[in-house]
């Protein structure tokens, strides 16, 4: 791995292509390196957690209507839609979109976190979908997800999009515009006018993921699938895009980012070096936002010390910058600490989901966020007692660069009314690759199994991991069958319909 420095250059002070961030991307898109068989193992685990998520949310609301839309775009040699027959083809775009908004919905697939945050298992669904339409077999596709998510990682751990309130899909779309370009097997030039492309169009305020948050947070990723596939899409047309996206005077760093003076430091592997950043990532096994997964943890195994919750008197969570500010009671919004919340908030409070998490000693994809449940008094009284603050400790470790040292969980104190106390920590969730339980292929296929339940026929199940296990040897028409098809009367929104513009 090489650092490069990136900084905001003067329209009068020439800055050389062969410098500029994207096209130093684009030739790491553009290598044919090699990809070693515990990174190939870990693209199937997350094609396979993809698809377990996405099902399990087939006939949600955001879910459906995303679904409705690419239904009334449909294609000969298009791409797949999540649960609809796999003779039923689309426009890639508009099953990317689809796609993408059934695997971001439940909030449970995969995670990286350093300068910060990212999904990026949410590259999948657009590289899987222009795999289909443009009749790519899986070594192709395999490279494709392999880059998107090595520059997807790579930005993260660099450039701090919260710190300026920018969403973090700014990161995702190029890693994504990136990916297909790998896929297709695209010229450097080529890629690199694509994810400078892809860059300018994807830059959004975080308020999708502030106050009262809606069902735009799971739409977000689906969006920066559309704009990366079209971003590539015209520029193999012969077009260019805003240049240099990154340095240039007026581009995302001088007045997005940390300004004019802004430099940061975008570590990327030499060209012909091993992609290998997904094995840094981590997915969840719990449906909850990233940061309170060990937090959960934790709560499970404080819960066999508690005989009465009416006993505590205050809980208090110590706990990193960004658990504090972003779902914890430094956000400063009341909305976290409302019974009748939206499902996107109550996952995006951690006070919640800790105050379940004790009572009931585990969580649940949907049980844990049901109406009834979130409005039990006894559980809104427990609610109402925690609080989070920021801890420079948990801090530091958040942003260690070793992701053998990073922590991502706190220190919870449960002061009782007797005024004794219960302390206890927890750095990195049961199932991260550093926890007491990492997560296997075993384990990928137990969630899978768990949340597609009653949804899909056994020989469906059975179709469709047998086909994904054998990723790198399928072929450009297995290739199009990759894909977890719903039994059509279990499907809602399963026909074109004329609620919408299209």
């Amino acid at each position: 791995m090489k650092k490069h420095l990136v900084r905001v250059y003067p329209s009068k002070e020439k800055l050389d292509r062969k410098d500029q961030l994207a096209w130093k991307m684009a030739e790491i898109a553009t290598d044919n390196a090699p990809i070693k068989a515990d990174v190939l193992d870990m693209v199937i685990n997350r094609i396979i957690d993809n698809a377990s998520v996405a099902i399990a949310s087939a006939n949600r609301r955001p879910v459906a209507s995303a679904r409705a839309m690419a239904i009334a775009h449909p294609r000969n040699g298009g791409a797949t839609v999540f649960g609809m027959p796999n003779s039923q083809k689309f426009d890639c775009e508009w099953a990317a979109w689809a796609n993408g908004t059934a695997v971001r919905e439940l909030d449970y697939h995969d995670t990286f976190l350093a300068a910060d945050y990212s999904h990026p298992g949410d590259n999948i669904p657009p590289i899987l979908a222009v795999a289909q339409q443009m009749n790519k077999g899986g070594k192709d596709l395999l490279r494709g997800i392999v880059t998107g998510y090595e520059l997807h990682v790579d930005l993260v751990k660099a450039i701090c999009l919260h710190k300026h309130k920018k969403d973090h899909i700014a990161h995702l779309c190029p890693a994504s515009a990136a990916g297909i370009g790998t896929l297709l097997g695209l010229p450097t030039e080529t890629v690199y006018q694509a994810i400078q492309q892809a860059v300018h169009v994807s830059f959004n305020t975080r308020q999708s993921r502030k106050g009262e948050i809606s069902s735009w947070k799971a739409y977000a990723p689906a969006h920066s699938s559309k704009l990366a596939i079209e971003a590539v899409d015209r520029v193999m047309r012969g077009e260019g895009a805003p240049s240099p996206i990154y340095e240039g005077e007026d581009s995302v760093i001088a007045y997005m980012l940390d300004g004019k003076d802004g430099k940061y430091e975008v570590p990327l592997p030499e060209v012909g070096e091993e992609k290998r950043a997904i094995l840094e990532t981590y997915t969840k096994e719990h449906s909850a936002e990233y940061q309170s997964q060990a937090l959960i943890d934790l709560a499970r195994k404080m819960k066999q010390k508690i005989t009465n919750f009416e006993d505590i008197q205050s809980i208090v969570i110590h706990t990193s910058h960004h658990t504090h500010y972003v779902i914890g009671t430094g956000a400063g919004d009341p909305q976290k600490m409302d019974p009748n919340a939206s499902r996107e908030t109550l996952d995006h409070s951690i006070m919640y989901i800790f105050a379940v998490a004790l009572q009931d000693g585990e969580w649940h994809h949907v049980k844990s966020y049901a109406p009834e449940r979130a409005r039990r008094e006894d559980t809104v009284r427990l609610w109402h007692k925690i609080s989070t603050v920021e801890d420079p400790q948990w801090t530091q470790w958040y942003h260690e660069q070793d992701p053998n040292k990073k922590r991502f969980g706190g220190r919870v104190e449960i002061t009782f009314k007797n005024g004794q106390k219960l302390v206890d920590e927890l750095g990195v969730a049961d199932a991260h690759p550093a926890g007491a339980r990492p997560f296997k292929r075993a384990d990928y296929i137990r969630k899978f199994d768990i949340l597609t339940s009653e949804i899909i026929t056994k020989d469906e199940r059975n179709r469709f991991i047998s086909l994904v296990e054998n990723l790198q040897d399928l072929t450009p028409a297995q290739i199009q069958e990759l894909n977890v098809q719903i039994p059509i009367d279990k499907l809602i929104n399963n026909k074109r319909d004329t609620k919408g513009i299209f």
